[in-house]
């Protein structure tokens, strides 16, 4: 039997792709419809609308954040930034898919510009700690932003250099947020998404530095 240390730093490990869990060819069968504000999450883009997927730690009370946030139009939950194809969360939280857990944000970039989301990430977590938030130990919890496209990457790093400064000036360490362009975006199982409107009293585990980052809100 694997000792407790064993485990966690199994579960904190990235594995290579060749040892990853083979998953599966088919998507998990979800409504695509918020069940808070009835938007469908899984749609076509307007003109005015943009997207980002951010980690946070785990993923319930970040997308809450999120979906509370004004100018954002619609949220969802799931995986990123792994190996697995269409994993489970039990896959998942083993450590052997590669991937994080994430919300999928698309706003209104007529009310919020992508700065300003990037505020809400950076005030909202701890992005320094590695392959962990909190009392959440695992590769899964990494502090991660995955983009869309050029434009979106130049602002997300912009804006972690912004915070940083902020954060050393405040006696935290360095940043370990993983930025990388989006390969592929897999939603979670249904009971995930917005899983604290469907159980208020559910685990919210999210918590900041207390640090404010200096970006602005204009659009």
């Amino acid at each position: 039997m694997p000792s407790n240390i064993e485990a966690i730093l199994k579960k904190s490990a990235i594995p290579n792709e060749a040892d990853a869990l083979p998953g599966r060819s088919t998507p998990l069968k979800i409504s695509g419809i918020h069940a808070v504000n009835k938007e469908p999450f899984i749609r076509t883009k307007n003109p005015n609308e943009a997207e980002i997927i951010l980690g946070m730690g785990c993923f319930w009370g970040a997308e809450r954040k999120l979906w509370n946030t004004p100018g954002v139009i619609v949220t969802s939950v799931g995986y990123a930034g792994g190996f697995t194809p269409n994993p489970t969360y039990e896959e998942v939280c083993s450590g052997q898919t590669g991937h994080s857990e994430v919300v999928q944000v698309i706003f209104d970039t007529s009310i919020i510009s992508l700065e300003g989301v990037l505020k809400v990430f950076w005030e909202n977590h701890d992005p320094t700690q590695g392959m962990r938030q909190g009392n959440d130990i695992g590769s899964q919890y990494r502090s991660v932003i995955y983009t869309t496209n050029d434009k979106d990457m130049a602002i997300v790093e912009a804006s972690k250099a912004a915070f940083q400064k902020e954060l050393l000036g405040a006696g935290h360490g360095m940043i370990t947020t993983e930025i990388e362009p989006l390969d592929t975006y897999y939603f979670a199982e249904e009971y995930h998404q917005q899983y604290l409107h469907k159980n208020p009293n559910g685990y919210c585990g999210l918590a900041g530095t207390g640090v404010s980052c200096p970006i602005g809100l204009a659009v």
